[in-house]
Formats: structure tokens, sequence, C-alpha cells
């Protein structure tokens, strides 16, 4: 009897576990994403809007007006014109509590469209001092279609918010042009994130190669920091038949590179984390018979983890100056400051989890290794706790390997994946809100 007894016990145990529903949805839960369906047509067009018409990191003028123009007609404090061309508004909602900042990107990339839509962009821009073919090809323009969308669905359920909502839509996270500043660093630097306080941020980045439907996220360090350096070698020209007579810089690029090459297989305890460092171009001499004065090199730095990447630059250093004095040469390496790590608070993800299960469906949320892209959010994150994740835009019917990268002139997202986004950015900001 008494294993029959434990028998019953685990038989019920196992049928229970199978057969309980999730927490009931709260009136509040529910109005929002019903509302984000309601909203989904007009997300939709102003993806479209934003898409045929790209600007350039600093140089988002017309998509500030619209952004603005949209929030205004919510009621909202706009602020116009914050890091050159961003756009913030405040959502004070009818109850007292936390400031939780919602964010989205908004410039576009120097890249031909090759994707035949019917709100193709065919716009031209300057970068650099280049004429350039300009595209959405990252899809900011679905995340600031989804974030204008997030902000109607709260200004609707405004009475009922505890606390206060901050819509930063933020220019040149892809870099700004030489000589600027800009992104979400300059936006920290101006104060965004103060006057009202903000608490914690979240934001989410569309992939081109997850289906719609589902999520991608991680705790702790989720995208790489990012750091580009230049190298100078200086040596001493001479005649090619006479290489003697003069210092070849040349060699000497090749063996940093190649000694380079050490730092991430032979320094690093890459059990922990990963770590990149790649040579972009070298530039050096004129002709076949002429040993060169001088070679440039640059290149990027990766990392998950900030010890790591701080061993890269010390390593990097001394390997540009030693080789370079080993073949009586001299070398300048100059490190730029780049994107910090983005790096999720894992008290705030794991809190927010169950969010994103109960929109999406627990299987549909999925727990992806940290990947070496970078992104400027990271900033914010620097500043208070943060979470960024990955939402899906790869169309059902296209295999997700199969799916253009971002930053081609192919790269595609389904219109489909965006209202996912305005009930997770309009749920993140309601369970927050209840939860203090």
């Amino acid at each position: 009897m008494k294993y029959k007894h434990i028998l019953f016990v685990m038989l019920a145990l196992v049928f229970s576990a199978f057969t309980t529903k999730p927490p009931k949805k709260s009136k509040l839960q529910l109005k929002v994403e019903r509302l984000a369906a309601e909203v989904e047509p007009k997300v939709i067009a102003w993806r479209h809007h934003l898409h045929e018409h790209p600007e350039l990191s600093n140089r988002e003028y017309k998509t500030a007006e619209y952004i603005a123009a949209h929030l205004q007609s919510l009621g909202l404090e706009v602020q116009t014109g914050v890091a050159k061309t961003g756009v913030v508004a405040i959502l004070k909602g009818g109850k007292p509590g936390p400031v939780v900042a919602l964010r989205a990107d908004i410039d576009a990339l120097p890249v031909p469209e090759r994707v035949e839509l019917p709100w193709a962009s065919k716009a031209i821009g300057e970068y650099n001092g280049a004429e350039v073919p300009v595209m959405h090809a990252c899809g900011h323009d679905t995340h600031t279609a989804i974030l204008m969308g997030t902000a109607e669905v709260l200004t609707r359920v405004k009475a009922e918010l505890r606390g206060t909502v901050k819509f930063i839509f933020q220019p040149a996270e892809e870099g700004a042009p030489k000589g600027e500043e800009g992104g979400a660093k300059l936006m920290v630097k101006e104060g965004v994130l103060k006057n009202p306080d903000v608490e914690a941020i979240f934001g989410l980045h569309i992939s081109a190669g997850t289906h719609v439907g589902n999520i991608n996220y991680r705790p702790g360090g989720a995208m790489a920091s990012a750091n580009s350096f230049e190298i100078t070698i200086h040596g001493k020209q001479s005649h090619g038949s006479l290489p003697w007579g003069g210092i070849d810089p040349i060699v000497t690029a090749a063996q940093i590179i190649n000694n380079a090459q050490t730092i991430v297989s032979r320094s690093l305890p890459l059990t922990k984390e990963a770590a990149v460092v790649s040579f972009g171009a070298i530039h050096g001499g004129v002709r076949n018979n002429i040993i060169p004065e001088e070679v440039k090199m640059v290149g990027t730095i990766r990392a998950l983890d900030e010890e790591m990447r701080q061993e890269i630059f010390r390593r990097l250093e001394t390997i540009v100056t030693k080789t370079a004095e080993s073949n009586g040469a001299t070398a300048d390496l100059v490190i730029n400051e780049g994107y910090p790590i983005t790096y999720n608070d894992v008290a705030l993800t794991n809190k927010m989890l169950p969010t994103l299960q109960d929109v999406m469906g627990a299987g549909h949320v999925r727990l992806t290794p940290a990947i070496t892209g970078a992104e400027d959010f990271s900033f914010f994150q620097r500043e208070v706790p943060g979470f960024y994740f990955f939402l899906g835009g790869t169309p059902l019917d296209t295999p997700e390997k199969e799916a253009a990268p971002h930053h081609t002139p192919d790269f595609y997202v389904d219109d489909a994946g965006m209202v996912y986004g305005v009930k997770v950015m309009s749920r993140l900001v309601v369970d927050y809100m209840a939860m203090k």
C-alpha cells in the first residue's frame, strides 16, 4: 500500500505539471495587448514610410520631424534636437511609480537596397564626403515604428499606469560621421536618463535571422564591446633591390598581424568568454620596387568580458611596439573608445523574462549565446539597469539560416513581427511598474 500511495502522489504531480494554467492576465495586460493589435496597421504604415525615406546618422532631420509630430499628437511632452537629431517624449501615468525608459534607434546605413518592395528606398545621402545610397539595412525603421506604436498604446492607458515612461528615439547608433559626436553616448552626456531619473531601460533589435513570433535573449554580456584601432609603422624608405639600406615597415606590419593572432589564442581564457582581434585594412607603398617609409593598418577589437578587453589592449600595445622595435622601426597604436559591452542586468532580465514568455509563449523565448556584434545601447546600460533582446523578423516561409544578413542590400524583415514588439514593449512597462 505504501508504494501505491507514493505512485499515486507521483502521478498526481505529473498530471498537475501538464494541467497547471499560467497566471491569469490582468485587465491592463489584456488591454495593452488588444490595443497593440489595434495599432498594428498604423505601425506597418509608419515603418513603410520610414523605410522609404531613410536618413544617415546625425542627419535624421525628416525622421525626427515625423516622430515628433506623432508624439505631439498624443499629447506627450516632446523634446527635439537631443544629441543633434534625437527625440524624447515623457508620458506621466495616472499613479505614482518608477520612471521606465524605452529606446529605439532611428538612423539608416550607406547601403543600396536590392529588395523589390513598393516602399523600397531610393534615397541618396552623403557619407564622409561621398554620395551614397541610403537604406534601413539594419531594421531601425521597425524599431522606430514599434516605439511609436508603443507610445500610442501606453498613452491610451495613461490613467492606469503606475509611473512615468520616457520614450527615447536615438540617432546615430551606427556611429556619428567623422569629427562629430552622436548616438547613445551623447544622449547620456546631455542627460537623457535624468529629469526625471530613469530606473530601468528596455530596448529591442529586429533579427533577420530569427523567425517571426520568436524572441532571443541572454542575461549578462549579450553583445560585445567594440573598439577600432589604428597602427602607424614608421620605417626608412629604400630601393626594393637594397632592403638593407632601409627599415621595412611592410615586413614589420606582417609580423605585427601574425603576432597579434596570439592575443586571443594564447593570452585569453576563452572558456570564459569570446573575443576577436581582426585587421580590416593595410595601406603602404606605391611601387613594386620601393620599400615605403610608412604603413598604416586598421582593425577591430571585440570582447564580452571587461577584464579580457583590457588584456587585449595591453597585449596589442606590447606586440605593436616591441615587434616594431625588433625590426628597427617605430609604431604608434591608437585604440578608439568605441562601445562598451551590451550587458543585460541579470536581476532585471530574470524579473522580466516571464513577461516575454507570457506574451510570446514560453517555447518562443529562446536563451541564446552572446554575439560579437556591438550596440551603443550599452551606454545606457552603464548608467541604469537595462534589458536588450532580439525580436524575430524572418518570414516563416524562409529558413532562418537563409535570411540575408543585416547591413546588406538584400536585408529584409517581415511586417508581421512588429506587433509582437509593440505588445512586449508595452507589457514590459506595465509589468515592471506593477512589481514596484
